[in-house]
């Protein structure tokens, strides 16, 4: 969760300077051992972007924007190369095999920490990049805890609920901005599953606007001087203060009533006891500054990442009529299979819709969260490309893995800008050469999001609802990109015409 968006909110301000140098390669790491140094030469560095004096690839980047960017100077220089912006040297590792051991590799010798720092103002102390590899370890744990399928069962019963009570506040038809109403209904639904209900009913209005305003604070210049006395930063920084104020209160309150009881476990279904009943290896219970921390991040992941790709969803199916056809018709299929009831958005009814499924993965395959994931490189480490070629990335450069570019490698994808959601099918084999990590939204290796589960649940749910209950058309343009922000997502309004179907019933 907030690991995926943590690592990738640096990404974008380094992209703001550029690469251009030499030639192209798909690599597979080697590992430098010194023994081997020994023995032979050591391979050269990366191509190296020349760019424009001081200001590097900048004034390319604002001309071309991000993607374009970095996949003319993965087709000119290859799969391995840096970028120097500054004193900062940024390495790209593009595709499958020469991004192994960025997903594989241990903390000690490609970290995280370094290039993170930024976040510690939004989530806070006591979690996160404010502590250390072992206990951040420990804590993503207790979130992988939260979302395991017993806890994920319990909350898509809570997520139907808010979406039933949101949506039927729309009348029979009408015009609705789709990005801001989704964004309003994730909320709804992250705070009913983070805090529980009575809570939700208290806090909803405040920490919708507070958390927006801690988004609104991930700036561009925020990955190089998250300190910076600028108006987005102070209201980020106002923000954190509330929030962690009110969930002090809530925090401490759950505790409390919980000693009330006689202690122990409480029966509640919310991700907030989860949290509060979490232990370390060593015994120890969470701290309140560390749950109030985890609420924090968590609640920021579900708002901002889990709003933008529904949205993206919503867009991708409205403009692609036969993919929105089978998606309605399989919710049919669904419907009569479960005695003609339309309410069928349990958690293991979802895992039945595969045509939605496969819609949803494609969607963030052309939209992922963040434009790029970041190491930094404790160790030096050598990467060799398909021509034999090695190349080796120095000790203390900035590591990336462009999402926006992997997932789209013409080797690896047939049509890679198409929306195709039938690629993912069982029976499609030709666009799996990458292997496991050929897609990466979620991230992967040592470091896959465990929200995933918890995300693709969530958007199913809704757009499940939206499908059998709607007739939606997309009536302003197909949204452009957002690039100014960290986690890019769709710019503008997204306005969308709606009209009640008639219930969905078995035939």
């Amino acid at each position: 969760m907030w690991l995926a968006l943590a690592v990738t909110s640096f990404c974008i301000a380094i992209v703001a300077k550029k690469i251009i140098t030499s030639r192209r390669s798909s690599a597979v790491v080697v590992p430098v051992s010194a023994a081997a140094k020994r023995k032979r030469k050591r391979p050269p560095h990366p191509p190296m972007s020349p760019g424009v004096p001081l200001l590097g690839d900048l004034p390319a980047l604002l001309i071309k924007g991000p993607l374009a960017l970095i996949r003319d100077h993965y087709t000119r220089l290859g799969s391995v190369f840096t970028v120097r912006v500054f004193h900062l040297k940024l390495t790209f590792l593009v595709g499958p095999d020469v991004a192994r051991h960025f997903y594989q590799g241990l903390d000690s010798e490609i970290s995280q920490d370094e290039v993170s720092q930024f976040t510690i103002p939004t989530f806070g102390p006591g979690v996160a990049f404010d502590v250390d590899y072992a206990t951040r370890y420990e804590q993503i744990r207790f979130f992988g805890d939260a979302t395991k399928p017993a806890k994920l069962r319990t909350y898509a019963t809570l997520m139907l609920g808010e979406v039933e009570s949101h949506l039927a506040r729309w009348g029979q038809s009408g015009t609705v901005d789709l990005k801001l109403e989704l964004e309003h209904l994730v909320t709804l639904v992250a705070t009913r599953c983070l805090f529980g209900a009575a809570v939700r009913e208290k806090m909803f209005s405040e920490v919708g606007v507070l958390v927006r305003q801690l988004n609104d604070g991930m700036r561009l210049v925020t990955t190089r001087f998250p300190h910076l006395p600028i108006p987005a930063h102070r209201r980020r920084d106002a923000a954190r203060a509330r929030l962690g104020e009110i969930f002090t209160d809530i925090v401490r309150s759950r505790i409390q009533q919980q000693q009330q009881q006689g202690g122990g476990t409480a029966a509640t279904d919310d991700m907030l006891q989860c949290l509060i009943d979490s232990r370390y290896k060593d015994g120890r219970g969470t701290t309140e500054t560390e749950v109030v921390g985890m609420l924090v991040s968590a609640l920021f992941a579900a708002q901002y990442t889990s709003s933008s790709a529904i949205t993206w969803t919503g867009a991708r199916l409205l403009t692609h009529t036969e993919h929105l056809r089978a998606a309605v018709e399989e919710q049919r299929r669904i419907v009569a299979r479960h005695g003609g009831h339309d309410d069928v958005s349990s958690y293991d009814v979802l895992q039945e819709m595969d045509t939605l499924h496969r819609c949803v993965k494609e969607t963030l395959r052309l939209h992922p969260p963040t434009l790029m994931l970041l190491r930094h490189a404790r160790r030096s480490f050598a990467v060799r490309a398909d021509d034999g070629r090695e190349y080796e990335v120095p000790k203390g450069h900035t590591v990336a893995s462009p999402l926006l570019l992997h997932n789209r490698l013409p080797h690896v994808y047939e049509e890679p800008d198409k929306f195709d959601p039938d690629r993912f099918a069982p029976r499609r084999a030709e666009d799996r050469a990458g292997g496991a990590l050929s897609y990466l939204s979620f991230g992967g290796g040592r470091h896959a999001c465990v929200g995933e589960a918890f995300a693709f649940m969530q958007i199913k749910l809704i757009w499940s609802h939206l499908l059998r209950n709607f007739e939606l058309e997309l009536v302003s343009p197909f949204p452009r990109t957002d690039w100014t922000m960290v986690m890019p997502g769709p710019l503008g309004k997204v306005m969308v015409t709606y009209k009640r179907r008639p219930r969905m019933k078995k035939n």
